[in-house]
């Protein structure tokens, strides 16, 4: 009997051998954005400790950008990368192997987070000035009713390549922890990122800081991990409103229909049973779709045909209210 071929994950695959051709449109883009945020963060960087040897700050976020864009299959290839070619901003520099894979388990991401959000205004800037895109019929009449649109995702990230010696003796390659995004829909960039160590922890870990953040007249559009009624009661409590999957054997009541045919069933809903701890909820349900979507605006009266996200391999799809 055959075997059945395992199949790989795609996003561990590496096919390439070497790096990927540099290109001087793209390398002059990324010196212009990053060259002042580099700049701003060096008291900081000295405030770490950190000396200005070989291995600094700018020759770093060189290094870490030219892995990921060109595509670099190893530390061992990146160190024969410097050692030959100027990257970005930095010179050729020849350093060993093991000082380079030890800088980077010991190379503080404050750093790289710090880079990044001073790099965020530029960005919505450029996108401001840029020739407008028309943007999706759902998205525009959200706008109209919504101040901030926004995509809230948890994500465990991946298990680390056991490029290092460090990592090499372990058998099987831990994972770096969990990560949750806050997402702008309109501009597709990230407004909020935040960082567990704990690779199992839930999206629920992140519910204190989302609800500090969230500000009225917000519209948050959650995947069925947040799934406390809680949580949910307390984002409507500060005059905000969700798309969220309905979570699995939920208990919910019909109040009123909507709408009910062959295609399409739209119900207004409470949802949950009468506990001390857990509270009630009044939402519009959806459960015609693939996936059924619990909204908390039943007191629009209007609303386009969706706003899709795509996660997990399917699309999160929802209609604003009834």
């Amino acid at each position: 009997m055959a075997t059945r071929k395992r199949r790989s994950n795609r996003d561990h695959a590496r096919k390439l051998q070497r790096p990927s051709v540099s290109d001087e449109v793209i390398e002059a883009d990324l010196m212009a954005l990053l060259t002042p945020a580099l700049d701003a963060q060096q008291s900081y960087y000295r405030q770490l400790g950190l000396r200005n040897r070989v291995l600094t700050l700018p020759l770093m976020m060189a290094a870490v950008l030219t892995l990921l864009w060109r595509q670099v299959p190893s530390v061992q290839e990146l160190t024969r990368l410097l050692a030959r070619e100027d990257l970005l901003w930095c010179k050729a520099t020849k350093v060993s192997q093991p000082a380079l894979s030890q800088r980077f388990l010991e190379f503080p991401a404050t750093l790289f987070e710090r880079v990044f959000f001073d790099l965020l205004p530029h960005l919505r800037q450029r996108w401001t000035e840029r020739h407008q895109r028309p943007l999706p019929e759902s998205i525009t009449y959200a706008r109209e009713h919504f101040e901030h649109l926004w995509i809230a995702d948890g994500s465990t990230l991946e298990a680390l390549f056991r490029k290092l010696g460090s990592l090499q003796a372990l058998e099987q390659g831990p994972l770096a922890g969990k990560l949750l995004t806050v997402i702008d829909l309109v501009t597709r960039l990230p407004l909020h990122i935040w960082f567990c160590d704990n690779p199992k922890a839930s999206d629920t870990r992140f519910e204190p800081q989302l609800l500090k953040v969230i500000t009225a007249r917000t519209l948050l559009i959650l995947d069925r991990g947040f799934y406390h009624f809680q949580f949910l009661a307390e984002v409507i409590a500060a005059q905000a409103d969700f798309i969220t999957r309905l979570k699995a054997k939920a208990h919910y009541e019909i109040q009123q229909v909507f709408t009910e045919t062959e295609t399409c069933r739209d119900y207004l809903i409470r949802l949950g049973t009468k506990r001390k701890k857990t509270p009630q909820l009044t939402c519009a349900l959806n459960p015609s779709s693939r996936w059924p979507h619990l909204v908390s605006l039943p007191h629009l009266r209007h609303r386009p045909t969706a706003i899709t996200t795509v996660r997990g391999g399917g699309p999160l799809s929802s209609s604003l209210a009834h």
